[in-house]
């Protein structure tokens, strides 16, 4: 029997589960798509149910993979969709509403009302965050306002909120394990980056009271063990960190300096900064990258809410593409843009922007506009997003270089040729597309002691294609003034 590691990926799309072994292979892998819901104008909401479900059934189909391939699953770990905030009882471990997922917009007037009252820089010198819908804190609020039962429970310490990875936790250790990582924590608007725990003046700030959230602890802690009944195996769980922290360490970005993208549901852009807490004049984000032991690491990050869901949304509301792969030779199809730009601000637009009340606009549009016109402005919004991120980072006084990439979009050859161009960078696409998976992967085999560091399955890391720039100054010029026109419209 081989030793391995178990690696759970709640992401904001599907769930997944893959096997690692001790040479850093991934032997399998299982995945399960979640049903997103849209109850009104900028509400997101998935079903907490169905995201524990399903992710149960990926583990069980795993495991019965890992006898398969004769190998001992030593530990799991869990990454997952970060913000995105569940509220439950603790005594029944029922939840008591739908999952608010990250890219929800219904406290954009709470978000506001603090902003008026000067509240922006305080939590932005405590938590490295900006005020928005985007992070936990205000979702919590809402929660405990609107739903009934919310502040009655809490009052009894009955309620538990927490982001998806204390949610899975709790259920996977039947009620035991009440645990969040600093990673989570970090993205919640509640906790402080500098003293490294939960703040008792933005506890106040957005009414939430301590007891109704988990414990904070570092990516690497024995946060429990699965219940016997649910896999016929107790795992111990061994690892926890945010998706795209998780993605970073999956493309070994653990240098300062080092970049990458990930391409999901929405882009994020994360900056290693190492023990370095960079405060951004261009509204970039300051997080937590990792704490293992003693050391924190953290990172400079841009966030943007849609580039993969601009492709969901041609193929399944505009139906103008079957698959995702479609938008490829669209795009290839024509010579340039012929003037079309689409500003996929469906839920609002985030870094270097931050409109959350911005909505999506497709500009330039003319009789002989089509498909190809629609698919090409879809994947060309997202590399000029990437490259407005950049461009932020670069003000900051950061120059990177190279960005590696990973994610469902990174496969789309025209688009990573078009975001190399356009930011004038060189673009490394990931042999290994399970980035987020594999970070996880790697944290979970550092703390069950089957790897000494966490370079150690480094040489997995290998590059599936190098892009580089090679658009001309006046190309490039057009192009992004173009952009420019159109999210200033968007915005104005």
């Amino acid at each position: 029997m081989k030793d391995a590691i178990l690696a759970i990926d709640q992401g904001t799309t599907s769930s997944r589960a893959i096997i690692v072994d001790s040479s850093g292979e991934v032997l399998h892998m299982e995945q399960e798509e979640i049903i997103t819901h849209f109850p009104s104008n900028g509400w997101v909401e998935q079903d907490p149910e169905e995201i524990w479900n399903k992710t149960q059934k990926v583990i069980s189909q795993t495991l019965k993979k890992s006898d398969y391939l004769k190998t001992k699953i030593l530990a799991m770990g869990i990454t997952n969709q970060r913000e995105t905030i569940v509220v439950w009882d603790k005594i029944t471990g029922k939840a008591l509403y739908n999952a608010i997922v990250w890219q929800d917009r219904r406290t954009s007037k709470q978000c506001e009302e603090l902003i008026k009252n000067g509240l922006n820089q305080e939590i932005i010198n405590k938590t490295g965050l900006i005020i928005d819908p985007y992070f936990s804190a205000t979702k919590i609020a809402w929660i405990l306002n609107n739903i009934e039962d919310a502040r009655r429970l809490a009052l009894k310490d009955r309620l538990a909120v927490g982001t998806i990875d204390t949610f899975l936790l709790f259920k996977l250790t039947n009620g035991k394990s009440f645990y969040t990582d600093i990673t989570n924590a970090s993205r919640t608007s509640l906790y402080n980056i500098h003293d490294l725990e939960w703040d008792n003046s933005l506890l106040e700030i957005f009414d939430v009271p301590i007891n109704i959230l988990p414990e904070v602890k570092d990516n690497i802690f024995e946060y429990g063990i699965t219940e016997n009944n649910l896999f016929g195996k107790s795992i111990p769980i061994l690892s926890i960190a945010g998706d795209q922290q998780s993605s970073s360490l999956g493309q070994f970005c653990l240098n300062a300096g080092d970049v990458k993208a990930t391409f999901g549901t929405g882009c994020f852009i994360l900056m290693n900064t190492g023990n370095n807490i960079l405060k951004s004049k261009n509204k970039l984000l300051t997080t937590i990258a990792y704490k293992i032991g003693k050391k924190t690491n953290y990172a400079l990050e841009g966030s943007i809410f849609i580039s993969g869901a601009a492709v969901q949304w041609l193929r399944d509301n505009l139906k103008i593409i079957k698959k995702a792969e479609d938008t490829q030779a669209l795009a290839s199809s024509i010579k340039n843009n012929n003037g079309v730009y689409f500003v996929p601000a469906f839920t609002g637009l985030g870094a270097p922007y931050w409109k959350p009340e911005a909505r999506g606009a497709i500009y330039g549009l003319s009789r002989s506009s089509g498909p190809a016109e629609i698919s090409r402005a879809a994947l060309e919004s997202v590399a000029y997003q990437c490259a407005d991120l950049l461009d932020a980072m670069r003000s900051d006084g950061q120059k990177p270089k190279v960005m590696r990439v990973d994610g469902g979009m990174s496969s789309n050859d025209w688009l990573m040729q078009f975001l190399s161009n356009i930011s004038e960078l060189t673009i490394e696409r990931t042999g290994n597309k399970e980035s987020t998976s594999y970070g996880i992967a790697i944290l979970t085999a550092l703390g069950s002691g089957l790897i000494s560091s966490l370079k150690e399955f480094s040489n997995n890391w290998t590059v599936n294609r190098k892009f580089n720039p090679e658009m001309s100054r006046n190309e490039i010029d057009k192009y992004r003034n173009g952009w420019q026109h159109a999210i200033k419209k968007t915005i104005m």
